[in-house]
């Protein structure tokens, strides 16, 4: 197993999945995780410590391989932005390894972002290889309204930057996603799912929350004065709402 991860905690396993950071995204809830649960976080391909990939890039199969390397035949999954995508995608095709399904404002494949969010993107993709001015731009979208204004700014800020280097280290690679979409895909979700979503999130973000309330049998939860990044800023409510929903 080539992938960077870390494991801290006995118990049932829980395993965290990230987008675009590293395993730092995690750092004020994990340890409070870990205090009753085994859990497992590691760096997607790519990204942190994890090696720049040498080919098409499929995060459901290394999901399965960390799994399987690990001798996890089940465990539940708490995905966060591109994670949550990566969770979902992976419970639909894999949903005899997964026991629960935690989504904290998630992507979803398929989902038709607006043109502003495509827009936002673009500016920030034209900007490389400028990273001070990629990484400005990325935090004045709404999704990190609450978090730049919080003593966790610099954190995000370091995690950003290292993201984005460790981006420009890539060839000419694609990301593979199962088909058809997950979007097309929600009614057969058979684990119980939460989806946790920031009040102050961005308007996509909170569409695609919506999104999974009216198509699938999530229990949705709104964090108030919470943004995208709530897994920093509101760790403890966090911990809360999925340890109590985990023992259910």
């Amino acid at each position: 197993m080539d992938l960077y991860y870390e494991v801290n905690g006995n118990g049932h396993p829980v395993v965290l999945l990230t987008g675009g950071a590293d395993v730092r995204n995690w750092k004020f809830f994990s340890s409070l995780l870990a205090k009753h649960y085994k859990v497992v976080a590691f760096d997607l391909r790519g990204t942190g410590k994890s090696p720049s990939p040498i080919e098409d890039v499929n995060h459901v199969e290394d999901l399965l391989s960390l799994l399987d390397h690990l001798e996890i035949n089940q465990a539940t999954l708490i995905g966060h932005s591109m994670g949550g995508q990566i969770a979902t995608e992976f419970t639909l095709n894999y949903p005899e390894r997964v026991s629960k399904l935690v989504l904290l404002a998630p992507g979803l494949s398929g989902f038709r972002y607006s043109k502003q969010f495509e827009e936002n993107m673009k500016k920030i993709h034209e900007a490389a290889p400028d990273i001070d001015k990629m990484v400005g731009l990325l935090l004045s979208n709404p999704s990190y309204r609450v978090v730049t204004v919080s003593p966790h700014r610099n954190l995000m800020v370091q995690m950003l930057r290292h993201h984005m280097n460790r981006m420009f280290e890539w060839p000419a690679v694609k990301l593979i996603w199962p088909e058809p979409p997950a979007i097309e895909r929600l009614g057969e979700l058979t684990a119980r799912t939460l989806l946790i979503i920031g009040k102050e999130d961005s308007p996509d973000n909170l569409g695609v929350a919506n999104y999974f309330r009216k198509h699938s049998d999530a229990r949705i939860i709104e964090i108030p004065g919470a943004d995208h990044m709530f897994n920093l800023t509101h760790p403890e409510k966090l911990y809360h709402q999925i340890t109590s929903f985990m023992k259910e």
